[in-house]
C-alpha cells in the first residue's frame, strides 16, 4: 500500500514567498521543508511543473518533459556565482501576495539569460561535464523541447500549428537551418533546464533528509500546443494540417448543461499500443526523478473518455470511446515495478470499470470533503466516515474553493444558490458533528483523524484563508495561478497546531516510514 498514516500539504512552487514576484525552488523551499518536519509532515504535493502556456497554467504545458524555467531560483545562481547584486538593482518590485505573470516574467528571463551565458562562458570543467552529462542524458525530449521553444520564442509565441510550413511541418532542411543560425538561444534554453535540473536536486536531497516524500502532478492529456504534439503527431489523432480531429472533455453532468470541451487532441492508442506504450512509459520514468509519488488528473480518461469532433463548440455532441485500460497499466508495470507509485484522480461519475483499474493495480483513489455536502453523485464515498485505507483525502483541491470560502458562501462565489450554501453548511456540521466556528481546522482535524492511508490540506487551509487565496477558477481563463503566501502567515502558532494534531492522529514520520 502506497500510504499507511500520512499527512502532506498542497503548495506549488510557485506560491513560495520570495522577493522575484514568483515563488521558487531556492532558499525558500528549504525554509518550506523545515516547517513540514517540524509540522510532523510527510508528504508534499505539487502542481504539475512543466514549462506552462495558455494562462499560465500548469495543466496546459509546453512539454510534459520539460521543467518551468521561472522555477528556477536566482538567488541559488547568485550563491553560485553566475549571478552578481549588481544584476539585480534594476529589478522590479513586484507584489508578494500574487503573482503577475505579465510583470514577472521578462525580468527574470532577462537574469536567467545573464546566468546562462556566464555559464558557457565561465564555468568550471567539472560543471561544463556534468551539463553535457545532462544533455545526453536527456536528449531524448530536450532535443526536441528546446528547439520547439527558441522556435515559439522567435515566431512571437504563436502556437506551432500558425508557423510556417516548413517549421511546422519539421521539414529537416529548414529545421538544421534554424538550429544553426539559432545555436546560442538554443543553448540558452538547455542551461535553463539543466539549472532547474541542479536545483531540484537539492530539493530532492534536502526532503529526502527530512523524511518528506514529493507527490508530483500529470495531467492525462497534453496541450496542442506543446513539443509533444509537435515533435510526436503520430501519438495523436490529428487532421492532415495538424490540428485536432477529436477533442477531450467530458460530458454534460450535474455541474454542466453542456458538458466540459478541453480542447487537448486525444491519443491515438493504437499506435500507443504498437510502440509498447514507449512514450507513456517515459513520461512515467521522467515524471518519478521529479518526484516520488505521481498523481495522473483524470484518471478515469484511461478506462473511457469523451471525444467530442473538434469542430463542435461544446462537448454535446461526444461519444465515449474506450482508452487502453490494463493493456497500458500493464506496460507500465512491467517497465517501472508492480508497486506503481500513483495517485488516481478518480473524482467525477466513476464507472465500475474505472474503479477496477484502479483497484487491480492497488492504486489509491482520491476523496474530497467539501464533495461530501452538496449535490455531488459520489458524496457517500467522500464522507469521511466511509474513508478506506487505500485513499488519499483533501479538504479540497487547486480547482475547490478554500474550506472558508466555500463555508462562508452565500451563493456569490460560487453556481450555488444561497439556499443551496446553507444547506450544505447544515449538512457539514451534522455529518461531522462540529459547530462550524473554525472550519479550516475542523476540516484538518477530521481529515487526519480519518481512516485515510494520507490526508493532504491545500496551503490555504491550513492558513484560514479565503475565497480570494483560491488557485483556480475551472471555466475561466484569466487570474488563475497566482495565489502567494507570505513567509509571515505561517506562523508558530499555526505550526504548533498543525503538528500537535498530526501526532494526536498518529500521523507521525515513525508511523509513515512503515510505508
Amino acid at each position: 500500500m502506497l500510504f499507511q498514516c500520512e499527512s502532506g500539504i498542497l503548495l506549488h512552487p510557485t506560491s513560495l514567498p520570495g522577493p522575484y514576484g514568483i515563488g521558487d525552488i531556492g532558499p525558500a523551499v528549504i525554509d518550506w521543508l523545515d516547517y513540514l518536519a517540524e509540522m510532523k509532515q510527510t508528504l508534499w504535493q505539487v502542481l504539475p511543473l512543466g514549462p506552462t502556456g495558455f494562462a499560465d497554467s500548469p495543466y496546459q504545458c509546453l512539454s510534459s518533459f520539460a521543467a518551468n524555467p521561472l522555477l528556477v531560483s536566482l538567488d541559488t545562481l547568485m550563491r553560485d556565482g553566475l549571478l552578481e547584486e549588481r544584476d539585480f538593482r534594476k529589478y522590479p518590485d513586484l507584489p508578494a501576495h500574487t503573482v503577475l505573470y505579465e510583470k514577472a516574467i521578462q525580468p527574470k528571463m532577462a537574469l536567467l539569460q545573464k546566468a546562462s551565458q556566464r555559464f558557457l562562458l565561465e564555468a568550471s570543467t567539472e560543471h561544463l561535464a556534468e551539463y553535457a552529462a545532462f544533455c545526453e542524458n536527456h536528449a531524448w525530449w530536450l532535443d526536441d523541447y528546446v528547439l520547439y521553444a527558441t522556435l515559439k520564442e522567435r515566431l512571437k509565441l504563436r502556437p506551432w500549428i500558425d508557423w510556417p510550413l516548413e517549421y511546422r511541418h519539421r521539414e529537416e532542411a529548414a529545421l538544421a537551418d534554424f538550429r544553426k543560425r539559432l545555436a546560442d538561444a538554443i543553448e540558452e534554453h538547455k542551461v535553463w533546464q539543466f539549472f532547474f535540473h541542479q536545483q531540484w536536486r537539492r530539493v530532492r536531497h534536502a526532503a529526502e533528509t527530512r523524511d518528506i516524500r514529493i507527490i508530483g502532478d500529470i495531467p492525462i492529456f497534453v496541450a496542442h500546443d506543446s513539443a509533444d504534439v509537435w515533435s510526436s503527431r503520430r501519438h495523436y489523432q490529428l487532421a492532415g494540417d495538424g490540428r485536432p480531429a477529436v477533442i477531450a472533455g467530458v460530458p454534460p453532468d450535474y455541474f454542466s448543461k453542456t458538458g466540459q470541451r478541453w480542447g487537448n487532441p486525444l491519443y491515438d492508442w493504437e499506435e500507443h499500443a504498437a510502440e509498447g506504450y514507449e512514450w507513456w512509459i517515459k513520461r512515467m520514468r521522467r515524471s518519478l526523478e521529479l518526484a516520488d509519488i505521481v498523481r495522473i488528473d483524470h484518471f478515469r480518461g484511461f478506462t473511457a473518455y469523451w471525444e467530442i469532433p473538434a469542430s463542435e463548440p461544446t462537448a454535446l455532441k461526444g461519444r465515449w470511446k474506450p482508452g487502453p485500460g490494463e493493456k497500458l497499466f500493464d506496460a507500465l508495470t512491467d517497465a517501472l515495478g508492480e508497486k506503481l507509485p500513483i495517485i488516481a484522480e478518480d473524482l467525477g461519475v466513476i464507472t465500475n470499470e474505472v474503479e477496477s483499474l484502479r483497484d487491480n493495480y492497488n492504486l489509491p483513489g482520491m476523496r474530497i470533503l467539501q464533495f461530501a455536502f452538496g449535490n455531488d453523485p459520489m458524496r457517500d464515498t467522500f464522507i469521511p466516515s466511509a474513508y478506506i485505507r487505500n485513499c488519499v483525502a483533501y479538504s479540497g483541491t487547486h480547482d475547490n474553493d478554500t474550506a472558508m470560502g466555500w463555508y462562508h458562501d452565500n451563493g456569490t462565489a460560487s453556481s450555488r444558490s444561497h439556499e443551496q450554501c446553507e444547506v450544505e453548511r447544515q449538512a457539514c456540521r451534522e455529518l461531522l458533528d462540529i459547530p462550524g466556528r473554525e472550519i479550516n481546522w475542523e476540516f484538518i482535524e477530521v481529515l487526519l483523524n480519518s481512516g485515510a492511508g494520507a490526508a493532504i490540506i491545500p496551503m490555504q487551509d491550513l492558513l484560514g484563508l479565503g475565497p480570494q487565496a483560491r488557485m483556480n477558477r475551472p471555466g475561466t481563463e484569466n487570474g488563475n495561478w497566482r495565489w502567494r503566501y507570505a513567509e509571515s502567515q505561517l506562523t508558530h502558532a499555526i505550526r504548533e497546531r498543525m503538528a500537535r494534531l498530526t501526532e494526536a492522529a498518529g500521523r507521525n514520520a515513525s508511523v509513515a516510514a512503515v510505508s
